[in-house]
């Protein structure tokens, strides 16, 4: 379930039209500082099989993270000897800081970038933004942590690695395999809504931006690398990963805390196809009972150890009160954002309240219980205590997730938020949803602009009378018919010097 506070402020994904214009289509930035050695073997390397490879036209821009060898030298030189590179110089360090300048200013509509050791294989550069270029996907991120990808790498940056990425997991939910692999690419319209969120400016900055984007909703695509480490890197491990937790710790309290406004970067309602009502398909069913069941049993634990700990002061209906009620205001929020995805703290005092209401039943179930066993029992063992609170409690988990569906979290959406009419002429059939959304005077939404005809690279004629060439085994398949063999015509006035006639 969506968050009622928005429809969304990006627009629909779409394939990018081809064409012919001049706006390069796929913006590579390269961050550097101090690379004096191995910028010029990079750019070179990168132009050449962008030039052999990519179908539309390119850039490949140098972002200077205020260098203070000669790497200022070398980019210009490079700028002015090829026509598809660009330089812009920063005077300040941190490659976010560079990513985000860049990635802000640039026009393209399709952005990248890559370490510049070039540890990936840049054959996995066109799987890479082919996803964004037809609007599958927003982002997309090399993977050396995929099952299909090829690493060559020592065991402390592998583990270092893996580490890392299970930390994401288990603290920040994360689902994608790897953060900080240096090979990404996102499109532009997503990248001026999420990167004014972003705050980091060093390293963390990846990890940062794939967090916000995937919790928005936004669809990332993950490519195998082959991918071979630089002994040579200049890459502070003790520092990148001290200051990565330090992001870790900031991005998950800004989300537990519902600071961020990620309502901003959802798609329009009926992008998604989990937004549509398909006959006789319960909406997010299943996925909202195992979260439930999951946040259930850990609220059960947590509400037992709770209990135990005020028996130890005070008689057991004031401790079932208080671990009841403690416990209830933590299911509550768990289940608002997590079973149920309500983001923002829109309604959450509503939705809190609704909850002590649902708390209330949950009490009433478990004191008469209690008092049931006490009737019966003049003084009952604390075990049998537990299991009757159990029982009560499973009864009680029943009645809250019903409720909670159906009334706490129901699927409804604020009119005064959004407003969809369904206006349709004859011509374009009763599918064509017009989205109407009152404005947030918090942000300041840019207009939508449309992106021009993909520019294509000018492809050479054939040549009239060149002959095609087959492979036996391309005879012997019949493949060869598929293909268009371009024949030399014959005039009556040429003659052949080998004919005796």
């Amino acid at each position: 379930m969506r968050s009622d506070s928005s429809p969304g402020t990006l627009p629909a994904r779409e394939h990018l039209p081809a064409g012919d214009a001049g706006t390069p289509v796929l913006d590579v930035v390269i961050p550097v500082y101090n690379e004096e050695k191995d910028l010029q073997p990079c750019v070179l390397r990168l132009h050449e099989h962008l030039k052999r490879t990519f179908p539309y036209a390119f850039r490949i821009t140098i972002a200077d993270n205020a260098s203070t060898d000669t790497t200022p030298l070398v980019a210009a030189r490079l700028e002015a000897e090829i026509p598809e590179v660009l330089t812009f110089r920063l005077e300040q360090k941190g490659r976010g800081r560079a990513l985000r300048t860049v990635w802000s200013a640039s026009d393209s509509p399709i952005l990248a970038y890559m370490d510049v050791d070039l540890s990936t294989d840049l054959n996995a550069l066109l799987p890479l933004v082919a996803p964004l270029i037809s609007g599958h996907s927003d982002l997309a991120i090399g993977s050396r942590l995929a099952r299909s990808s090829r690493v060559v790498r020592g065991p402390k940056r592998e583990f270092i690695s893996r580490t890392y990425n299970l930390i994401l997991r288990g603290s920040l939910q994360a689902r994608f395999s790897d953060a900080q692999c240096g090979f990404k690419a996102i499109r532009r319209d997503v990248a001026q809504a999420l990167l004014p969120l972003v705050e980091d400016t060093g390293w963390f900055f990846d990890t940062e931006m794939l967090v916000l984007a995937e919790r928005a909703g936004l669809r990332i695509h993950e490519v195998p690398v082959d991918w071979v480490d630089d002994p040579d890197s200049t890459v502070h491990i003790v520092k990148t990963a001290t200051d990565d937790l330090k992001g870790v710790w900031r991005v998950g309290k800004a989300l537990a805390t519902g600071a961020l406004p990620l309502d901003r970067l959802a798609r329009p309602f009926g992008d998604d196809p989990r937004d549509r009502d398909v006959q006789d398909v319960p909406k997010g069913l299943a996925r909202q009972l195992v979260g439930f069941c999951v946040i259930g049993g850990l609220s059960t634990l947590f509400y037992l150890l709770l209990y135990s700990g005020f028996r130890t002061f005070c008689g057991a209906q004031v401790a079932n009160a208080l671990a009841l009620l403690v416990s209830a205001v933590a299911n509550t929020a768990a289940n608002r954002r997590l079973t149920f995805g309500v983001r923002g703290r829109g309604g959450a005092v509503r939705h809190q309240a609704q909850g002590l209401v649902v708390f209330g039943i949950g009490l009433a179930l478990t004191s008469g219980s209690l008092a049931a066993l006490n009737a019966a029992s003049s003084d009952p063992a604390h075990s049998t205590e537990l299991a009757v609170l159990i029982a009560a409690n499973l009864a009680a988990t029943v009645l809250r997730f019903l409720l909670f569906r159906a009334w706490v979290f129901s699927d409804r959406r604020d009119d005064r938020a959004s407003t969809v009419v369904a206006s349709h002429s004859p011509e374009q059939g009763p599918s064509s949803p017009t989205y109407v959304t009152a404005p947030n005077p918090q942000y300041r939404q840019q207009p939508y602009q449309p992106y021009q005809p993909l520019p294509q690279r000018p492809v050479a004629p054939p040549d009239p009378y060149r002959t095609t060439r087959f492979r036996a085994g391309d005879v012997a398949d019949r493949s060869w018919e598929d293909a268009t063999l371009h024949l030399q015509p014959v005039r009556p006035t040429d003659t052949d010097p080998r004919d005796s006639r």
